[in-house]
């Protein structure tokens, strides 16, 4: 799998320039280019409109990760107030946690994860965090409704006019390698949400 866009909403402070981010975002990039459907090295999708599940596309990036000794599913509160939810990875740096969510749910879902992880900046729970998106390109062959990346950015200048002094806002939109009619339909979980489905390839 490759990574299409790569926006740094907020980049400020000692930590952003700091070795452990660029180890964090290595990692990450790392993550991404692990992912694989029906080839080994490359992501190759069946191009059927909605056909595809969300959920398995992101076992590989948590597995990975898990290898690099990032946090897997960590039930944190990424803001005061709200109950500790599971976050799709977190790795601790001696800047404080850094989060990574993987969408995918609809684009309400992408909302709330970025407004999460600006509050936990705000409120210093977390030093920064990544959310992780499909284009709309690569989304039109997935759940019917998940996030896209072209689909949250016009919200994007909201978020760069935040005054945080230290942290890392960021958003990566993924693309699929390549398409084939002949690679099998990535499954969906029962009620049609991939993200109940723990199918990997």
């Amino acid at each position: 799998m490759r990574i299409e866009f790569e926006n740094y909403l907020i980049k400020t402070g000692t930590f952003s320039e700091s070795e452990e981010f660029q180890s964090i975002m290595k990692e990450i990039h790392g993550g991404i280019q692990c992912v694989s459907w029906h080839d080994s090295s490359k992501f190759i999708v069946n191009p059927v409109s909605k056909g595809n599940g969300v959920f398995p596309i992101k076992a590989n990036f948590i597995a990975y990760l898990k290898e690099m000794h990032w946090l897997p599913e960590n039930k944190m509160a990424l803001a005061l107030g709200m109950n500790p939810g599971p976050i799709d990875a977190v790795k601790i740096t001696n800047y404080g946690p850094f989060a990574v969510e993987w969408e995918t749910g609809n684009i309400s879902s992408s909302h709330r994860a970025l407004n999460k992880i600006a509050l936990g900046i705000i409120q210093k729970q977390i030093i920064g965090g990544i959310l992780i998106l499909p284009t709309r390109k690569f989304g039109k062959y997935l759940t019917d409704r998940v996030g896209n990346y072209q689909e949250i950015a016009p919200y994007f200048p909201m978020y760069t006019q935040l005054s945080i002094a230290e942290g890392v806002i960021g958003v990566i939109g993924i693309e699929y390698d390549d398409i084939d009619a002949l690679a099998p339909l990535i499954p969906k979980g029962k009620d049609g949400n991939a993200r109940k489905d723990n199918t990997t390839s």
